[in-house]
């Protein structure tokens, strides 16, 4: 009965640990050298090239274990009740999978047997004087202390379909030695215990009153001592010594980083019937000698125990780590991996790739804009490629296929040399070629740090071409409040390359609410061909631009 209460507790236990502890997700950088081993290093440095694909493996903590929990004897002689031991246990991981433990163990057990024996008596009644024949009623109390080395292997943390649990399900195997010692209950102070009134025998009795009848009739001596291993039996401190293998398994529940809750049930095989103090059976041959009794006595030890992680610059006990956590976590957000350039198509080779070319199959050579679009310099129609005339005068065209147009004659009063030089500086700028734009998020009138840096670029060009002038031109016509915010955001261009740059106002033209252009983009571009003020504007809507 109070075995059945101590699996109900258990298995409690187990059920509110399981809706308790959610989902964790631990894990290490790969790239971290500090936690690598010397051993170690070599591979992490050819990992860290690029020239091995798998991580080294981090030193990982130790765990060292304390627990207790119910000790059972299984043997010949029923045990009386459940009884308490407590063991201590050291372990390392040899792997994300495998790890090693040495465990100590210590248990009590009591036991005794509501069955009467009537022949073949154990040793420690027959030196108590006890005849071979009379009945007695077997019991003991046994200590065991065990000491082993297992393997204990995780079965659920290598995870494909999600990061990591708050719990490690875990099985052990291992090897090791017991020793105890076992007393029995023989003698009432030093006279024999008359059993002759236990009404208790093998078939009809009723096993509670036996039971009962007989913790009245005994005391708590356990005064002789049972049988030993015999002549060939070992003895370690002056007790009987037996190899022993042992096998269980457990779960584990994460706590922490350095903490977690274990329950775990192990059962150990020792080869000797003598834990319960009775080798021989209940019967006796034709010749009055004993029989050996054919199975051997094991112990069960179900505990509850805290592990604790110790360790500095080591990650966690790999059995707590899923060993694909890094390679999923690096193919979703790659840190590491050396990732090829890409390579985008440009199908007519003019430097301007397919995805943004205007005119995807311009000819070798051919001059393009940074739309992929043939350049027009003089504005004929014949892109330059096959223009013959590359700077036609606006008054000589239309013109011919070849670009070339038939100019008409000049005014008395102006040279043709003058009109040509004329012609082409209005069409070629001052020189200072192409401008970009400035580009605003939103309804922002500041500048951000890259168009800052474009800036700058700008500045420089305007220095190295002193007569240019340039046209600062925003968009927005649609409303009060875009032309506001259009006036606002060229006054903060000019007012930037004046005050941060150097630049002198009058070099600029400030236009504001154009039609045609992005309402979020200010271009800057040649003035040789714009008018419009070059001094500052008095903001249209103030007031707007306030709220």
């Amino acid at each position: 009965m109070a075995s059945k209460k101590y699996l109900s507790f258990v298995g409690i236990l187990c059920l509110l640990a399981l809706g308790s502890f959610a989902q964790v997700g631990t894990t290490y950088n790969v790239l971290d050298s500090s936690l690598i081993s010397k051993k170690n290093l070599p591979q992490h440095n050819e990992f860290m090239n690029n020239a091995y694909p798998f991580p080294a493996k981090p030193r990982n903590q130790w765990e060292i274990g304390v627990k207790g929990g119910i000790f059972t004897v299984i043997g010949d002689v029923p045990q009386t009740f459940p009884t308490i031991g407590y063991g201590i246990h050291v372990r390392k991981a040899l792997g994300y999978v495998f790890s090693l433990r040495a465990e100590y163990l210590r248990g009590h057990a009591k036991g005794l047997n509501w069955k009467r024996r009537g022949a073949g008596l154990s040793d420690p009644f027959l030196r108590s004087g006890y005849p071979n024949f009379g009945p007695v009623y077997d019991n003991y109390k046994t200590r065991v202390q065990d000491l082993s080395l297992q393997g204990v292997v995780a079965l659920n943390n290598v995870r494909f379909h999600k990061a990591k649990s708050g719990f490690v399900i875990y099985g052990l195997v291992g090897i090791g030695g017991s020793i105890y010692i076992t007393k029995v209950n023989a003698l009432n102070g030093t006279t024999r215990y008359n059993f002759a009134g236990i009404t208790g025998n093998n078939v009809y009795s009723n096993r509670k009153d036996t039971k009962d009848a007989l913790k009245d009739l005994l005391d708590d001596s356990y005064e002789s001592s049972a049988e030993g291993a015999g002549a060939e039996g070992a003895k370690v401190f002056g007790e009987s010594f037996k190899p022993s293998v042992n096998f269980g398994g457990g779960i584990a529940f994460r706590l922490g980083k350095r903490v977690n809750l274990a329950i775990e049930d192990r059962l150990t095989i020792v080869k000797t019937d003598l834990l319960d103090g009775q080798r021989w059976q209940n019967v006796v041959t034709s010749v009055g000698g004993r029989i050996l009794s054919p199975d051997y006595d094991n112990y069960n030890y179900l505990t509850v125990g805290l592990n604790f992680n110790l360790g500095a610059k080591s990650v966690e006990p790999l059995w707590w780590m899923n060993p694909l956590d890094y390679a999923y976590s690096e193919i979703n957000a790659p840190k590491h991996m050396k990732m090829p350039k890409p390579i985008l198509d440009d199908a007519d080779a003019d430097g301007i790739t397919d995805q943004f070319d205007l005119e995807p199959n311009t000819p070798a050579s051919a001059p393009v804009d940074s739309h992929g679009v043939s350049r027009d310099t003089d504005g004929d129609g014949v892109p330059d490629y096959k223009d013959k005339e590359l700077i036609t005068p606006t008054q000589c065209q239309p013109v011919d296929a070849d670009g070339v147009g038939k100019c008409p004659e000049p005014a008395c009063c102006t040279t043709l040399d003058s009109l040509l030089k004329e012609m082409t500086l209005k069409q070629q700028g001052c020189g200072v070629g192409e401008m970009p734009s400035i580009s605003f998020r939103g309804r922002a009138v500041t500048l951000s740090n890259d168009a800052k840096a474009v800036l700058t670029t700008v500045a420089e060009r305007l220095r190295n071409n002193p007569n240019c002038k340039i046209a600062v031109v925003g968009y927005g016509e649609s409303s009060k409040s875009a032309q506001q915010l259009s006036w606002d955001r060229v006054n903060a261009v000019i007012n930037h390359l004046v005050e941060k740059e150097g630049v002198s106002s009058d070099r600029f033209i400030f236009k504001y609410g154009e039609t045609g252009g992005d309402a979020n983009t200010v271009d800057l571009r040649d003035g040789t061909n714009e008018e419009g003020p070059n001094t500052v504007p008095a903001a249209p809507h103030p007031n707007l631009r306030r709220r």
